[in-house]
Order: structure tokens, then sequence, then C-alpha cells
């Protein structure tokens, strides 16, 4: 039987054919099995805002599911709160947030639509910050509101909400995920960008 070649998603394919080997190079790295692995993407969205006398409104939910399965592709799952917070008014059970783990080609389409058309729709854009690296190399940013998707169509929104999107790498650390990411495209800050606004 003829082996099947498998179409990668276009960042999964830059990364498999340009990205690991330049990687392998700048970090000397022996073995592609030592390269840093994008596992998954982890969007989330807290709701405390919209909560009414510890509810959410029937409406304000299918709006959330409604947007997040827009941007991802996928249903998301409701979030509760473990434990409460007496200064933010949160009970233990209450709803707190909106949450997509996305793997595999969801994530690398996912990744792709993020860098190429919603972060260059963000409003006086200078770059997304390179600071927010854990030190096993996962890296998180925020977006401020759901409008930067082109898909959504804001005339339909009533209400706006941001999001919070990591990037779960294993096999790394902040430098190496770093380069992976700008590699395939992530637009951080430029460091003289970054002096201007120190």
């Amino acid at each position: 039987m003829a082996h099947v070649k498998r179409n990668y998603p276009r960042l999964q394919q830059a990364f498999v054919d340009s990205v690991g080997p330049k990687a392998m190079q700048e970090f000397g790295l022996e073995n592609p099995h030592q390269l840093p692995k994008l596992m998954k993407i982890v969007v989330n969205a807290g709701i405390g805002k919209y909560l009414d006398n510890q509810k959410l409104k029937p409406e304000i939910r299918e709006q959330f599911v409604s947007n997040f399965q827009t941007i991802t592709g996928q249903r998301p799952v409701m979030l509760k709160a473990k434990k409460a917070v007496a200064q933010f008014r949160v009970r233990e059970g209450m709803p707190s947030a909106f949450m997509v783990t996305l793997r595999r080609d969801r994530m690398w389409h996912f990744m792709d639509r993020l860098i190429n058309l919603a972060i260059p729709r963000i409003k006086d854009f200078r770059g997304v910050k390179d600071k927010s690296f854990d030190k096993g190399g996962s890296y998180s940013m925020g977006l401020t509101e759901q409008a930067v998707w082109p898909e959504i169509n804001m005339a339909n929104a009533t209400i706006t909400h941001g999001m919070h999107i990591t990037f779960v790498f294993e096999n790394s650390n902040p430098k190496m995920s770093r380069f992976v990411l700008a590699e395939l495209g992530m637009p951080f800050v430029k460091p003289e960008e970054r002096k201007k606004k120190s």
C-alpha cells in the first residue's frame, strides 16, 4: 500500500521544514527530539463581571459559547471557582471562566489565524510582550476584545470580552520558545520599541 503523505497545517509545516532546523542550529541541538514541542494552546475568558447574583444569564452564556466556537472551532467548557475569594465576591462553585484547549491541527490553525489575522487588527499595535514566559518556556498573552477576530461580527455582540491565550511548550525554556514563536511569525515587541516605552 502506498504511503500517503500527510498535509500539515501551514505553520506546522514551516516548523518541520525551516524553523526546527534553524532552532537546532541556534541552540546546538544534535537531535530533532531535543526541539521544543508546542503541545497545546489554552484559551480562556473570565466571566466574573457578567455574573448577576452569582448567575450567568443564558444569553450571555450563549454569546461566550458562540464566540469561542467561532474563534477556535471548539465548544468551550465553563469553569467554576474552586474556592471562595471574599474581596472579589467569588463563592465556591460560581461560574468563573470559559476555556478551550486546542491540540494538533486545530491548535496550529488557531495560531496561524491569531498571528496573521487577529493580531494585525489590534489598534496602535507595537508588538506583543516577550516577558510572559514561564521557566518551562510556555508563553501567555492577552487580547482585550474579541473584535480583533475577523470572523466575529460585532454588530451582533451584546458584550465585549478579552481572552487569555497560553502556548504550552514541552522540552523548552523561555529562550527556545521565544525563538520558535518569533520564527513562526509572532510579532514580539522590537528592542527599540521597548526602549522608547521605558
